[in-house]
């Protein structure tokens, strides 16, 4: 067990932060992520010092449960959780993933609203609280650390929350979570739920009160922070506030805010605030989910004056209009790493340090090969571009039914655009041609001529990487066909082939086929 992470959490002044970017923020439309993928963010949470990684939901899908047990047998200093219904298989499955962690947490949780029990558990009251103490009791078996969370607490009634949370308490529940699952919480009501729960049950001395909220309403960290000024010990939060709908709340705004007002907030957190800006950037990239300019901590504008009066004051002294360090949250960190004469050995040291591992020299070549073409069209190679080559060479070649061969594109002024493409086809080379409203829209046409894949596009977005005129544009394309729903990713210093990859990428990604089942689904 790690005895250093249980003294932490048995310290009243200690926040714990637990990290769900892998589970909840997965869950965000299109926010699939691989295997590696998912392993590069939890070794970055690992350097920021996270307590508790959620690293996803076992018991989801074959490839959820390689994930959980892949960053529970690599992760060594962070708590490693994944969640489980309140069902014996997925509790133990959430357990056989879980096995070669060097600490763990099972997370199991059942509805408490009335709404919930009615219509979606179609049980009543005291069914519900005996199967939540069955469940903890399972997860007792397997772990010494139990989370039980009610699910829809926010809308859930005060004295049953009291009576099915003390069940738990006494059946080996050591974290009891209350969730404001939709959104639907104002902060000073939740702050009070928070104490008033604290306060009438006999046992909650024995066991951390957490909080996981939701932003439907846009007060996610603000109800979270209220939650801890009530006496919460433990937050549940994502990267970026990355979630399902509106998202969750933010880690970094949590924990910059508990740094910032330590007048207020007498609890500290012992997160490494110089990894933020670095995870947020290698989330962003994996997920396709761009960071918004004027995003508290970590966007772009965060730190930035365009005001006389603000610039001539913070020239002045900073503190006049900047009440966090910029350095402290880690912008600024990244630096030119590598360049076009550097060699496989520097370029695999990089990617090392970055937490990206490569499991095979077919892997590393593929990789290498990936960086030296970037590095003939790009002379300055920072960190945010491997991350992006990295994304853009996850799947093998065995996985990819459509691969881009060749792009050529004619667009002027006062002509209707074309663009030829030639594709691999399940390795059969096949070319078409298309008009268009404009270069990505023709190459987009041009390759359904060939897939003919009968997918509709929900979103294309386009974000630079790094500054500069040469910077790679990473498109990411979000493609919906049945109800199942991929995001695809592609990067190119031409923005028109980084549109072809993220569209080819998704297609391949949806070929995959691999549907999961949700955590928020019938117990």
């Amino acid at each position: 067990m790690n005895t250093t992470l249980e003294k932490s959490m048995a310290d009243d002044n200690k926040l714990v932060i637990f990290d769900t970017t892998l589970r909840d923020g997965e869950q965000s439309p299109g926010a699939s992520m691989t295997k590696a993928e998912k392993l590069r963010i939890a070794k970055s949470l690992e350097k920021m010092k996270v307590d508790v990684i959620e690293a996803g939901f076992a018991i989801a899908s074959p490839g959820d449960f390689e994930a959980v047990k892949g960053i529970a047998d690599t992760i060594m200093d962070s708590r490693i959780c994944s969640l489980a219904r309140a069902l014996d298989k997925d509790i133990d499955r959430a357990a056989e993933a879980l096995a070669g962690a060097n600490a763990s947490r099972i997370h199991t949780f059942i509805a408490t609203s009335p709404i919930h029990m009615k219509y979606k558990l179609q049980m009543e009251a005291d069914a519900v609280i005996e199967q939540a103490v069955r469940a903890v009791k399972r997860a007792r078996s397997h772990t010494e650390d139990v989370e039980f969370s009610c699910e829809d607490a926010g809308r859930s009634e005060i004295d049953f929350l009291c009576r099915i949370i003390e069940a738990a308490i006494n059946a080996g529940a050591s974290t009891i979570n209350i969730p404001d699952t939709v959104g639907y919480a104002i902060p000073e009501q939740f702050g009070q739920t928070i104490k008033t729960l604290i306060e009438r049950i006999p046992n909650s001395d024995k066991a951390i009160f957490s909080v996981h909220c939701h932003n439907d309403l846009g007060l996610a960290v603000a109800n979270s922070l209220s939650a801890v000024s009530h006496g919460a010990r433990q937050v549940e939060c994502t990267i970026n506030g990355l979630g399902e709908r509106a998202g969750n709340a933010s880690l970094e705004e949590v924990v910059m805010a508990v740094r910032t007002r330590s007048d207020l907030f007498k609890v500290s957190t012992g997160i490494d605030t110089s990894q933020i800006v670095p995870a947020s950037k290698l989330v962003s990239t994996i997920t396709g989910f761009p960071v918004q300019p004027n995003k508290a901590i970590v966007g772009a504008n965060a730190f930035a004056h365009e005001s006389g009066i603000h610039q001539d004051g913070v020239l002045k002294h900073r503190e006049t209009y900047e009440i966090m360090k910029a350095e402290d949250v880690g912008w600024h960190a990244n630096s030119l790493v590598l360049g076009k004469h550097s060699g496989r050995n520097a370029f695999r040291t990089r990617i090392e340090e970055l937490g990206i591992s490569l499991e095979s020299e077919t892997e590393l070549n593929r990789a290498f090969a990936a960086f030296k073409d970037l590095a003939d069209k790009k002379h300055e190679i920072f960190d945010e571009d491997l991350h992006a080559l990295l994304s853009n060479t996850r799947n093998v070649e065995a996985d990819e039914i459509y691969k881009l061969v060749c792009l050529s594109v004619c667009s002027e002024t006062g002509v209707t655009p074309l663009a030829r493409v030639t594709l691999l086809v399940n390795g059969e080379e096949l070319s078409a041609e298309s008009e268009g409203g404009g270069p990505v829209d023709a190459t987009y046409r041009a390759i359904e001529k060939l897939a003919g894949s009968g997918v509709n596009l929900q979103l294309y977005s386009v974000n630079a990487i790094t500054s500069g005129t040469d910077s790679q544009g990473e498109v990411t394309v979000r493609l919906e066909k049945g109800g199942r729903i991929v995001n695809g990713l592609g990067a190119d210093t031409d923005i028109v082939i980084a549109s072809a990859k993220a569209y080819l990428d998704a297609l391949n990604l949806m070929g995959l086929n691999d549907k999961k089942a949700h955590p928020q689904g019938d117990v």
